[in-house]
């Protein structure tokens, strides 16, 4: 699925293409699109037609636009579910249609936005804004309400965040995937991120010291950062930005989708193991896999590593 970069990605284009438009005509087909509309594709066709976009926001891998320069709590906003092929891509109105559209909107400007979804695990929802449920104020869609804060965010707090880490007694990468407690961070970037990091992502974070969970948790952000500079990252024509254009971090990925290629940094082959019903990726040396005793660590000094957001390029 679409990890922050690949989201921020699209809603930069998003603002740079859709916002300050108007909706002309909207077109919903397939009930899976619209499934989690209680009114169905009816309703989101009703509740969109004749609106202004005025926002196009992001919360982690949650994507949402606002309308008619309303941003207060019950005000309407398009939830955009990607799920793991939608794309939202902006064409001219008399482009032909393409397979896999299962929602579009047309603008006052000539063009129009479209959703793509080949495995329609994605869809469109329109529900109203409410607070964030971590008490900092902001406004998400109230279906996402329990997302947490993610790194990119003005007000994150990394510290606190890798307190609240440090009190769970799971593996570390558990927590890193979790949305309730950082935001954006999926299994690609969490396994560069350890990587980076030189911690095994199977360690357990209450055995970590707090300047290691940090640590993490700036390695996160600086690996998610490179990849926004790339474009995201695109293992197929699935992710792509509004103008369909596919991103290229991929190339650089130092652990994850290598295994049996050589670690950067040592040489030693990179292993994949299952991991909630996924696979994680790491250098068995650079990242030593923690001991059955669970023995306090603070992560592994790694050359090349010793300073948090160090490139490894």
């Amino acid at each position: 699925m679409p990890e922050l970069p690949e989201v921020e990605v699209v809603r930069r284009g998003l603002e740079s293409h859709v916002v300050g438009r108007g909706i002309t005509r909207v077109e919903v087909t397939g009930a899976r699109t619209a499934r989690r509309q209680p009114g169905g594709p009816t309703e989101i066709v009703d509740r969109l037609r004749g609106r202004v976009v005025t926002g196009a926001q992001r919360r982690g891998k949650y994507l949402w636009l606002t309308f008619d320069g309303d941003h207060t709590a019950g005000a309407d906003c398009l939830l955009v579910h990607l799920g793991m092929s939608g794309q939202m891509l902006v064409t001219t109105a008399d482009a032909p249609p393409v397979r896999h559209m299962h929602a579009r909107a047309v603008l006052d400007d000539g063009n129009e936005l479209r959703f793509v979804d080949q495995r329609t695990f994605g869809g469109w929802t329109v529900v109203p804004l409410a607070e964030a449920l971590d008490g900092t104020g902001v406004l998400l869609p109230a279906s996402a309400a329990h997302v947490a804060a993610d790194p990119f965010e003005p007000g994150f707090d990394a510290l606190a965040t890798a307190r609240a880490i440090r009190r769970r007694d799971t593996e570390i990468k558990r927590l890193l995937l979790d949305q309730t407690v950082v935001s954006g961070i999926g299994n690609i970037y969490a396994d560069e991120a350890l990587w980076r990091s030189g911690i095994h992502g199977r360690r357990r974070a209450g055995a970590l010291t707090l300047t290691a969970v940090a640590g993490v948790l700036d390695h996160a952000r600086s690996v998610m950062s490179d990849a926004l500079d790339a474009g995201g990252t695109s293992f197929d024509a699935l992710y792509v930005n509004v103008n369909g254009a596919s991103g290229y971090f991929d190339r650089s990925l130092d652990v994850y989708g290598r295994a049996g290629e050589p670690c950067s940094r040592c040489g030693t082959a990179v292993v994949r193991e299952d991991f909630m019903n996924r696979g994680s990726h790491f250098c068995p040396v650079c990242q030593v896999p923690p001991r059955r005793s669970g023995a306090r660590a603070g992560g592994r000094s790694v050359p090349g590593r010793s300073l948090p957001g160090r490139s490894v390029r």
